[in-house]
C-alpha cells in the first residue's frame, strides 16, 4: 500500500494550531469536532498514510483540560439513521462513543439532542440515557434557522435551549456524523454562557472539505460524495475571499451559518474576530500531503466506492435517485469512467461474461489482478480469497486448499440445520476452514500468512454481497464495490 500522507508531520502541526487557538480565547473554549474522533476510516481512505486515530492521539494530550459532549440529531433517532462505515444506529453509537472515550481517558459530560420537537423516539432515547445516569439536554428546532437571525439569536431562538452544564476549559463537541447540529450546540452555548458574564470563544476542527486544496481536487470531491445524503455542497468561501483575496474551500452549510456566528460574536465582543468560515477552522491536512497523486488515486476509488454503495441502497429501498445522481455528476466532474479507471470492474464483468457465473476480482499491490467466479462449493468472494491468498504465496491455482469433503458438512449444516437457502461458504467460513487445516497444512498456513498483504487492495463484484462478506472485506482493509444486483445463481 503506498502512502500519501505524513501523519507525524500532521500530528505536530495540527497540535500546535489548536494549542495557539485555545491561547487566543483563554478560558472557555468551544471546538467542534467534524468527523470521526479515533475511527477517522474515510480520512486514512482518502490520504493514505492518515491513521484512524490521530485526532484522538492529539487530544489526548489535553484531556486533563477537556470534555466531551456528545451530540445527536432526533431527527437521526426517529428514522433510526446507520453508521455506514459500523453498520450501527446512530443512537447506539452515541454509547459506544461514550464508552471509548471514557475508556481512553476523557471525560464525557453530557449527551446533547438537537433538533429536539416532542419527538417519541427522542424521549425513550433520553429517558434510557437517564436511567444509565447521563446527563441528557434539548435543543430545539428553530423556525428559519439558520437565517433568522433574529430569532436565533434571542430567548426564542437559543436562549430556549438548555443550557449545558460543563466544568473544563476546553469543550470538545462531537457526534455520531455529520448533521447532527455540532455547530448549533456550539453556538448557542456561546448565547447562553455570555448570558451568564462568560465570553466564551469557538473553533472548528474539521478535516473535509480541506481548505487548502483546489475545490475539484479528488480528495475534496470525495468527501462531497461521503456526504451526498446530506446534499453538502463544496464550494468556494466568499467571505474569506472577500477578505484576504484569496481561494479558500469550504462547504455550504459552514457558509450559510457564518452570518449568524458573525452576528453572535458581534454581540458577545462587539466584533467577530474571525473574517470568514475558513477561519474558523484549525485544519492543516492540506499541508502534509506528501505525494498527491498517490491521494488523488485513493480519493477517486473512494468516490466509485461511494457510487456503488448508493447503488447497491437504491436497490435495496434504502435511498432514492438523487443521491445516486449527485454522485454521478461528481464522478463527472471528477472525469472518472468506473468501468475504465477501477480495474477490477472490468476484470469481473469480462469474466462473469464468459462463465454465466457472479464473478470477482481484486487488484493485488503490484498490479496483478485475480478473479474468481461462484460455483456449487463456494460465493465468489470467498473464491477470490483462496485465488488471491494461493497466488501470493506461490500456491499453484490447481491446488484445492480446502477438500470438498470438509466443504460438505459445511454445507449440510449450513442447509439443514440452519435453514440457509444458499449452501455456498461464505468468507469468514473459509477463512476459519483454512484456519484449522494451517495447523496441520503448511499451505494453508501460508495463504493465511499472505491475508495482510490484501489491505489497501481493491475488490469489485458484479454479485452484492451479504453483510458478512462485507464485514470481512473491510476487517481486512480491502477496498469493495458491488453491481447492484441481488439475483442468485
Amino acid at each position: 500500500m503506498k502512502y500519501g500522507f505524513d501523519n507525524e508531520k500532521y500530528l505536530k502541526i495540527q497540535s500546535e494550531h489548536i494549542k495557539e487557538r485555545i491561547a487566543k480565547f483563554g478560558n472557555k473554549l468551544y471546538l467542534e469536532l467534524g468527523g470521526k474522533l479515533f475511527d477517522d476510516h474515510h480520512a486514512s481512505r482518502v490520504l493514505p498514510g492518515f491513521q484512524p486515530d490521530s485526532k484522538l492521539r492529539m487530544l489526548s494530550q489535553l484531556a486533563d483540560h477537556a470534555e466531551i459532549v456528545i451530540v445527536i440529531s432526533a431527527l437521526d433517532i426517529e428514522k433510526n439513521k446507520v453508521r455506514n462505515d459500523l453498520g450501527i444506529t446512530y443512537d447506539e453509537d452515541v454509547l459506544r462513543l461514550r464508552t471509548e472515550f471514557t475508556n481512553r481517558g476523557f471525560l464525557v459530560g453530557s449527551v446533547v439532542i438537537t433538533h429536539y420537537n416532542g419527538q417519541s423516539s427522542a424521549d425513550a432515547f433520553r429517558h434510557r440515557l437517564e436511567r444509565m445516569g447521563i446527563t441528557t439536554y434539548c435543543h430545539y428546532t428553530i423556525e428559519g434557522y439558520p437565517t433568522n437571525v433574529a430569532l436565533i439569536d434571542s430567548e426564542e431562538g437559543f436562549g430556549r435551549n438548555d443550557y449545558v452544564e460543563t466544568s473544563r476549559p476546553l469543550v470538545i463537541v462531537t457526534a455520531p456524523g455529520p448533521g447532527s447540529g455540532k455547530m448549533a450546540v456550539c453556538l448557542s452555548q456561546l448565547y447562553n454562557e455570555h448570558k451568564r458574564g462568560i465570553n466564551a470563544g469557538y473553533a472548528k476542527f474539521e478535516t473535509f472539505p480541506v481548505w487548502s486544496l483546489p475545490l475539484k481536487h479528488p480528495v475534496n470531491i470525495a468527501y462531497e460524495a461521503a456526504t451526498a445524503d446530506l446534499n453538502d455542497v463544496n464550494m468556494i468561501d466568499p467571505f474569506h475571499l472577500e477578505a484576504y483575496g484569496k481561494i479558500a474551500i469550504n462547504y455550504n452549510r459552514d457558509i450559510e451559518i457564518f452570518p449568524v456566528l458573525n452576528a453572535l460574536f458581534e454581540g458577545i465582543y462587539g466584533e467577530n474576530p474571525y473574517k470568514s468560515p475558513t477561519d474558523m477552522g484549525v485544519n492543516m491536512v492540506g499541508f502534509c500531503i506528501d505525494d498527491d497523486e498517490v491521494c488523488r488515486h485513493a480519493s477517486n476509488n473512494e468516490i466509485i466506492r461511494r457510487y456503488y454503495t448508493a447503488l447497491n441502497k437504491l436497490a435495496l429501498g434504502a435511498c432514492n435517485d438523487a443521491e445516486v445522481s449527485k454522485i454521478a455528476l461528481l464522478l463527472n466532474q471528477a472525469k472518472i469512467d468506473p468501468a475504465t479507471y477501477r480495474r477490477p470492474i472490468a476484470a469481473a464483468k469480462e469474466r462473469a461474461a464468459l462463465s454465466g457465473h457472479h464473478c470477482s476480482a481484486i487488484e493485488l499491490a503490484d498490479g496483478t489482478i485475480i478473479t474468481a467466479e461462484s460455483s456449487e462449493l463456494l460465493g465468489p468472494s470467498a473464491a477470490l480469497i483462496l485465488n488471491a491468498t494461493k497466488h501470493l504465496a506461490g500456491i499453484d491455482h490447481s491446488v484445492k486448499l480446502i477438500p470438498q469433503h470438509m466443504i460438505e458438512p459445511i454445507q449440510h449444516t449450513k442447509t439443514e440445520y440452519l435453514r440457509s437457502r444458499n449452501p455456498r461458504l461464505h468468507t469468514d467460513e473459509v477463512l476459519v476452514a483454512l484456519s484449522l487445516l494451517s495447523a496441520h497444512d503448511p499451505l494453508c498456513r501460508r495463504a493465511l500468512e499472505k491475508l495482510p498483504e490484501l489491505r489497501g487492495c481493491e475488490v469489485h463484484s458484479t454479485v452484492m454481497l451479504g453483510e458478512v462478506d462485507q464485514k470481512i472485506f473491510k476487517k481486512l482493509g480491502v477496498g469493495l464495490t458491488c453491481d447492484p444486483t441481488k439475483k442468485r445463481q
